[in-house]
């Protein structure tokens, strides 16, 4: 791979680079743990970075397809080779606009999660004079697996609650422009091990055959999920899964024995486990500081580009690019006028000094775009994807005002804030 300091070198820092051939890899031994027979759609909220997109798309055997959640996604599914046809379109808080520009542009399976979300994707097909097949997502009463992020099993804003399915199921059934194809289940993120994630898929799909029966729900699609691990940020190998494709089609036989000729179809979904490994963050160190006893290492990287919401007062370790053993702790800390902004608190370094870098591992996955980009108006860093050593590109996200007209008629009406004043 092209030395990461040639490449600060070249673009600056901070910068990510992203391994293609670490990006296909995943996607390859992913597929090669899971049933033949099955699909597997890519979380483009995870990265959405086109090359990364496009080395996805380009695993053979064409069982990787997208899995978006916005119009941008969308663009960014397209621009990497994938077409609307194979992209499935989730989260709950689609707006009519963006599943007008969804249908128009070829996406015909959507994850709903309530009545009106299923009637909005049904306008938007009815518009278009064609008809969308969609998902039920199904928020279980319960789940297996007692570590990793929940997803299921508790009040949400995503899914249909299994136990209320029954009473909303004659409204659903007249909903025009839609033809209802499955289920869709999601009930963690992130598992802490094979048995765990093997624990919850059994659960998903008893319960998704269960529901099918009872229900007299169609069942031609089944999206089970995820919860296929990776390392965030911190050193760390992706996990691998040497039992769950033996696990999985015992499973299936069981609950859903014509599973292996399509009835129904199979997919799952990842994110962070096909690309988390793939990037690293370079940065550069501005300064380095002492306050009443303590060190500071002051980066030129911060939540602004790393970690961001979801990051913030988390503590992440670190990988330095030396090898120089530790000789200190210090505290890692970004460039933004916040107090929040710190990287990894009192943790051991080497004597570090302005001009050094500081590379953090493992950041493929929920790095720049899941970051405070704006915040404080910094530039956002350079991304460069590389393959076989070679550049293959370099860019940078860049944010512009848009001006937008201010004719037309004035609100009905202020807008009311949650306090009750407007």
């Amino acid at each position: 791979m092209t030395r990461l300091d040639d490449l600060a070198a070249r673009f600056g820092t901070p910068v990510y680079v992203y391994d293609l051939d670490e990006v296909a890899a995943a996607a390859r031994d992913l597929l090669g743990a899971l049933p033949a027979e099955t699909e597997l759609f890519y979380a483009l909220k995870a990265n959405p970075h086109p090359d990364v997109v496009a080395a996805l798309r380009a695993v053979p055997g064409g069982r990787c397809r997208a899995e978006i959640s916005s119009t941008g996604e969308l663009d960014a599914a397209l621009a990497g080779g994938f077409a609307g046809a194979d992209c499935l379109y989730t989260g709950p808080g689609k707006t009519p606009g963006e599943l007008r520009a969804a249908v128009g542009r070829g996406v015909r399976l959507f994850s709903t999660d309530s009545l009106t979300d299923v009637e909005h994707v049904g306008a938007a097909a009815r518009e278009h004079g064609t008809t969308a097949d969609v998902l039920l997502r199904v928020n279980s009463a319960s789940g297996s697996a007692t570590t990793s992020i929940r997803m299921t099993g508790t009040p949400s804003q995503f899914g249909f609650d299994a136990e209320a399915l029954p009473a909303v199921l004659p409204a659903l059934r007249r909903v025009g422009g839609v033809r209802l194809a499955g289920m869709h289940f999601f009930p963690l993120s992130n598992a802490h091990d094979e048995a765990s994630l093997m624990a919850e898929f059994e659960q998903t799909i008893d319960g998704a055959a269960r529901l099918a029966r009872e229900l007299d729900l169609p069942l031609r699609f089944l999206d089970i999920g995820g919860g296929f691990a990776a390392p965030y940020a911190a050193p760390g190998e992706r996990p691998v899964y040497p039992r769950l494709r033996d696990a999985l089609a015992a499973a299936l036989d069981a609950s859903l024995p014509g599973w292996r000729g399509g009835d129904p179809r199979i997919a799952f979904e990842s994110g962070r486990h096909l690309v988390g490994t793939a990037g690293t963050l370079v940065a550069g160190v501005s300064n380095v500081k002492v306050s009443r006893g303590r060190k500071f290492v002051i980066l030129d990287a911060g939540i602004n580009v790393l970690g961001g919401m979801s990051g913030l007062g988390r503590l992440l370790p670190v990988s330095v690019r030396t090898d120089v053993e530790p000789t200190e702790n210090a505290s890692l800390v970004g460039p933004l006028c916040t107090p929040g902004d710190v990287l990894g608190r009192e943790i051991p370094l080497p004597a570090l000094g302005p001009g050094d870098l500081v590379t953090i591992p493992n950041t493929g996955a929920y790095g720049v775009t899941a970051s405070l980009l704006m915040f404080l108006g910094r530039p956002a860093p350079a991304e460069v994807a590389v393959r076989g050593g070679e550049i293959v590109s370099v860019s940078r996200l860049e944010h512009h005002r848009s001006h937008m007209p201010v004719t037309g008629p004035a609100p009905a009406r202020p807008a009311v804030l949650a306090g009750g004043h407007p």
